[in-house]
């Protein structure tokens, strides 16, 4: 019977030590998280099969009780600290050609807007642009830009904008 108590004790542990390192360490469920719900699971099995029913109970117990304990534990300590990212990223993109940029103005696309891609205004500011309807623009296309927001320019090909015109 000490065997099988010293068994189940260590499916407990190694189980809990498993779901630990899958929830703090290891991104998404991978086979440490299944490994150590199964060992939990094992235990208890091992209890009820082996030992008694009074064992399997008290292994159910042990389980939930060892399981919040070890984790309010790793919680509460400064073990996340060491692996948790601090720094704050001050870093900004730099928007200088996008400051000399007017609505109205006219360029051509360097790439195929899909919605998004790259396009070229005075011959030398080349900017990643949006077509604002969403549609596909291909490479080679005039563009007007239609909107300036903080970090994007949406732009519309001058097919389209003089077909509004003349509908209106």
């Amino acid at each position: 019977m000490t065997v099988e108590i010293i068994i189940i004790v260590f499916l407990i542990i190694l189980g809990v030590g498993l779901l630990a390192a899958e929830i703090f360490l290891l991104p998404g469920i991978t086979i440490a998280g299944i490994a150590g719900g199964l060992m939990l699971i094992g235990s208890i099995a091992y209890a009820f099969y082996y030992i008694n029913e009074t064992a399997g109970y008290i292994t159910i117990a042990a389980n939930i009780i060892i399981s919040i304990a070890a984790f309010l534990f790793i919680l509460k300590s400064n073990a996340l600290n060491h692996i948790a990212l601090k720094t704050d990223i001050d870093a900004t993109v730099d928007q200088t050609e996008i400051l000399q940029l007017t609505i109205g103005q006219t360029g051509i696309t360097l790439s195929r807007l899909n919605p998004i891609g790259k396009a070229e205004f005075d011959n030398q500011y080349i900017v990643e642009v949006k077509s604002i309807t969403g549609e596909f623009i291909d490479e080679g296309e005039n563009v007007q830009i239609v909107k300036i927001e903080k970090s994007s320019v949406m732009v519309q090909s001058v097919p389209q904008l003089e077909n509004q015109t003349s509908i209106n």
